[in-house]
């Protein structure tokens, strides 16, 4: 795939809180972080090379175009349902926006001027924007706020024009920059009038209050701001209803700011909580960071997988109630892994604490990446921590917001990796990667070398420095042991501050280095006996990765009535491989549940079950959570019995 590099500046990332914003930490620009190979690198070329030309054909396979192209007059026949497949056409606009940071691929250029031309070409006169309105239901605009998911779309057509104008050299005013910034811009003052004239109407799904924050940001035009305060400030009224799904569904049973608990449909609410945290940042309003930590807390405490996974219940796709985490029925959609992603940016960048860049982390590797085939075109909807076998990855979905959603983050994934104060740079994910930024009295520009997450070794070298004492902070995991730091080869306290991360400040030199080193060792990690699925149970992490155990084919043993030791040296690693992914497989010797000594087949016993296949069973080999049911579908099981004693 050839790509023509192109001149000018890139300016910002998903996220730009404004000038005066209550922040702790600020976001590097586009031009000051850039992924350099390595674990990360290496996926965003994948995604650049594989994934999104995947995407951009699936959306003419699925009619998602052709649905547009008859918004337009372009096109007749019937519409391609579900009522939202606009949006993932603007999900990957917004993908190929953030990708111009590395330069433009032809193909995907073409794609992005002729559709931004379509979209021109459908918007109607008075800026509205919604094929399936404007083909299927003409006279319903604005009249199903629970589930038409108007303004759903809207917000991800605003997030892909500001990727747009955030990617390319500044030409012009904020929305009259690039292609699609007019077309937002008359559906943002289409929607502006609709909810003026609507006082009562909710969105069912929140997405265009963050859209509209950043609309602000871009623009400075205030209404934005205000008509994203309004929209969270209708919510808690108990309007919003549909079939089963109360306001609780909606998140609309409280109001946001009086919210303690985070509930509903898992998507909705973390988008919301990333609009609210956006909110809080550009008014300072605390009541909604008070409501925000909450919710995390609540999520955190009893909400979440240990993989970062969130929504408990296929019905509803939603949150389930405290310690509600079974494993086979996980729902733990991909999108909801994203909005995790995306609420914890910003909350890291409104506290800058260290647990939220962890939380970060541990979805990233595990509850998004296993949504992602490593083939780039196939994915997971739904990411359970047990299968029996008959879970296969799909190139995509009727419902097919998850693969777009893929496509947008990791192609503007750099911009999570790094923040900035007046004192210096903190590295919040340990990814290769290469930044520049400037402060006072000049420049700091380096590299981070490591291969994380397989090995806890990271190098920072430094090719220049201000003149100045600077501040370097690392994040350090806080499962790491034996940590070591050296900075220019020689030892420095390594103990984290009570932020979780390490911070060396001197007067650095170009040529500079800061190593730090922890070990990988394996953990064994228990449940909190509430949940009730992972009772009598292990489960294997090492470094960032979860870890899960698969039957890789018919051949291999079954994974039924499996259980491993955990004693220290019964677990063993070795190299492996998982497809075209190298790994670090985990090694046990299992044992199987068999029928009790008397040979009574009634699964139910007054003491213990008795385990077979004698003292030194057979091997059984776990691999990294991302990376199953990459070889077909197959048994997999993250939690798995404990043999006793």
């Amino acid at each position: 795939m050839t790509s023509v590099r192109t001149g000018g500046a890139a300016v910002g990332g998903p996220v730009e809180p404004g000038a005066a914003a209550a922040v702790a930490l600020r976001p590097l620009g586009g031009e000051e972080v850039e992924l350099s190979g390595g674990f990360w690198g290496q996926r965003q070329l994948l995604n650049r090379e594989v994934t999104i030309p995947h995407g951009i054909a699936m959306l003419e396979e699925r009619g998602n175009i052709e649905n547009l192209r008859a918004a337009a007059g372009q096109a007749k026949g019937e519409y391609h349902e579900p009522k939202f497949m606009d949006s993932d056409v603007y999900k990957v606009l917004e993908a190929v926006a953030w990708e111009r940071r590395r330069g433009r691929e032809p193909d995907q250029e073409r794609f992005f001027s002729t559709t931004a031309g379509l979209l021109a070409a459908a918007q109607m006169p008075d800026g509205y924007l919604n094929s399936y309105f404007q083909v299927a239901e003409p006279e319903g605009r604005f009249r199903d706020p629970a589930m038409g998911h108007e303004l759903y779309c809207a917000g991800h057509l605003m997030q892909a024009a500001v990727a747009e104008a955030r990617s390319v050299p500044k030409v012009g005013g904020p929305l009259e920059r690039g292609l699609l910034g007019p077309v937002a811009g008359r559906l943002a003052r289409c929607v502006a009038t609709a909810m003026r004239d609507r006082p009562g109407f909710v969105p069912g799904h929140p997405e265009v209050e963050m859209a509209l924050v950043e609309m602000y940001r871009l623009s400075g035009t205030r209404r934005w701001l205000g008509l994203a305060k309004q929209l969270v400030g209708r919510r808690g009224r108990g309007r919003l209803e549909w079939g089963s799904f109360g306001p609780d569904y909606f998140q609309d049973d409280i109001e946001l700011e009086k919210a303690q608990e985070v509930r509903g449909h898992a998507v909705r609410a973390l988008y919301l909580l990333c609009g609210a945290t956006d909110l809080y940042m550009e008014t300072g309003r605390k009541e909604l960071l008070a409501s925000c930590l909450a919710q995390w807390d609540d999520m955190v405490a009893a909400k979440t997988y240990l993989t970062g996974g969130v929504g408990a219940r296929h019905e509803g796709e939603a949150f389930g109630a405290a310690f509600e985490l079974p494993a086979e029925g996980a729902y733990c959609e991909t999108c909801a892994a994203v909005a995790s992603i995306m609420w914890n940016w910003r909350m890291l960048l409104a506290t800058g604490e260290a647990r939220f860049a962890e939380l970060l982390e541990r979805t990233l590797y595990n509850g998004f990446l296993a949504g992602w085939g490593l083939d780039g075109r196939s994915f997971f909807y739904v990411n359970p921590l047990r299968s029996r076998g008959g879970a296969g990855r799909q190139p995509w979905y009727r419902c097919a917001c998850c693969p777009p959603n893929v496509m947008r983050l990791v192609a503007s994934l750099q911009h999570y990796v790094a923040t900035r104060t007046a004192e210096g740079l903190q590295l919040h994910q340990l990814m290769a990667c290469s930044f520049r930024l400037a402060l006072a009295g000049g420049s700091l520009a380096g590299r981070v070398e490591t291969a994380y997450p397989y090995e806890g070794e990271l190098r920072v070298v430094l090719d220049d420095a201000p003149p100045a004492p600077t501040d370097l902070a690392l994040r350090v995991p806080s499962w790491a042991k034996d940590v070591q730091a050296r900075a220019n080869g020689r030892p420095v306290p390594a103990e984290p501050a009570a932020d979780g991360y390490l911070h060396v400040r001197r007067q650095w030199q170009p040529g500079d280095e800061l190593a730090l080193s922890f070990g990988l060792s394996v953990r064994v990690t228990r449940a909190d006996p509430r949940i009730e699925d992972a009772t009598g149970c292990v489960a294997f992490e090492r470094g960032p990765l979860v870890y899960c155990f698969e039957q890789p084919g018919p051949a291999a043993p079954s994974l039924e009535g499996v259980a491993v030791p955990t004693q220290p040296g019964d677990v063993a690693e070795r190299h492996g491989q998982v497809g075209p992914e190298p790994t670090v497989e985990l090694v046990c010797r299992a044992r199987r549940w068999g029928t009790g000594p008397s040979g009574q087949r009634w699964p139910y016993y007054e003491t213990q079950p008795w385990l077979g296949t004698g003292p030194d069973g057979f091997e059984v080999v776990a691999i990294p959570y991302y990376t199953w049911a990459n070889r077909g579908p197959s048994q997999m099981r993250a939690w798995v019995p404990e043999v006793a004693g």
